[in-house]
């Protein structure tokens, strides 16, 4: 009888055994993701001057400057960065986008400003009102310094990407917002570029026109006050589109294509894509497009002001890059 059930009792104690060993291993032990580093800002020469205030409404109204060395007024550089107009900062631009102009003799100033959700708090209408303007003003202000600072008030240029390309675009193409009978010695001086060299720029706010140039556009609904908690960029757009009326002498006001004329400086707006740009065709990236730049050359050509728009399909072989283009105006090379 013992060797019959033998077997069995066998198969069942090592059942039992197994069955202990598995609930006895531990569990594998849960990896918690880890948190994404903050990258670090780019390696940076030491300003001149740095985080001179020229407003009282924002921390972020300032700005660092850099002084080339020279016998002479200098020309200056205005770095504008992107980020949406709602993200970004002035230390984004690290020395090898400062040393070039330095050793050209360029003077460098890199800028921070009001974002679209402090200027929604502090009630600016519209919104993007508060970046474009505080770009101005500290513009303005550095030329007001320019006995001090060694600069030639004649030659100013500016760069930035994305909002910051369009930032500069802005100022390239604003009529002058000096005020000469103002009892501010600052806004007395003049807010006009002589010079503007973009990367990625927005050249329209104009949601109708947007959507004629290419299907998917989103970009803009948050420059005129249609940004909220939780709202993505597409419901912001629709909103624009539905209001459009109702804002457009603030998208004549602040759209850099609605403000070309015969007295604007020279522009180079930069690009990438790996299409060539197609009006009416939806763009891999509608916020980035070339198509901003081909439609604002359009606009500018019956002007006869310089206008050159590089990207890989049709890249710029006269200057090369934004870089280039600046050095060669301001040094008049």
């Amino acid at each position: 009888m013992l060797m019959r059930i033998w077997p069995t009792l066998v198969c069942l104690l090592a059942f039992c055994s197994l069955a202990s060993a598995q609930e006895a291993k531990p569990e594998p032990k849960k990896t918690e993701a880890k948190p994404a580093e903050k990258k670090a800002p780019p390696p940076r020469l030491d300003p001149t001057v740095a985080n001179f205030k020229y407003g009282t409404e924002s921390e972020r109204q300032v700005f660092d400057f850099w002084q080339a060395k020279s016998d002479r007024p200098t020309p200056l550089v205005l770095l504008i960065h992107g980020g949406g107009w709602q993200n970004g900062d002035k230390t984004g631009y690290g020395t090898t986008t400062i040393k070039p102009f330095l050793d050209e003799g360029i003077s460098v100033a890199a800028l921070n400003y009001r974002f679209i959700n402090q200027a929604m708090e502090q009630k600016v209408v519209p919104p993007v009102k508060a970046p474009l303007h505080d770009a101005a003003r500290a513009l303005q202000t550095i030329r007001s310094k320019a006995k001090e600072w060694n600069i030639d008030v004649k030659k100013v240029g500016a760069t930035g990407g994305s909002a910051g390309a369009c930032t500069s675009l802005w100022l390239a193409l604003h009529d002058d917002l000096a005020d000469p009978k103002s009892s501010d010695p600052i806004a007395q001086q003049s807010t006009k570029l002589q010079v503007a060299a973009v990367t990625g720029a927005q050249t329209s706010l104009d949601p109708k026109e947007l959507r004629e140039w290419m299907p998917n556009a989103i970009y803009g609904g948050h420059a005129f006050g249609f940004a909220a908690k939780d709202r993505k960029r597409p419901e912001e757009f629709d909103l624009l589109i539905e209001n459009r009326e109702k804002v457009l002498p603030w998208i004549k006001e602040y759209s850099p294509i609605e403000l070309v004329d015969k007295n604007d400086p020279p522009i180079y707006m930069e690009f990438g894509g790996a299409k060539p740009p197609v009006i009416g065709e939806k763009q891999d990236d509608p916020t980035h497009s070339a198509l901003y730049g081909v439609k604002l050359a359009e606009r500018m050509e019956p002007t006869g002001v310089e206008c050159v728009v590089s990207y890989p399909s049709k890249k710029d072989t006269k200057y090369g890059n934004v870089t280039k283009f600046l050095i060669a105006k301001l040094k008049d090379k």
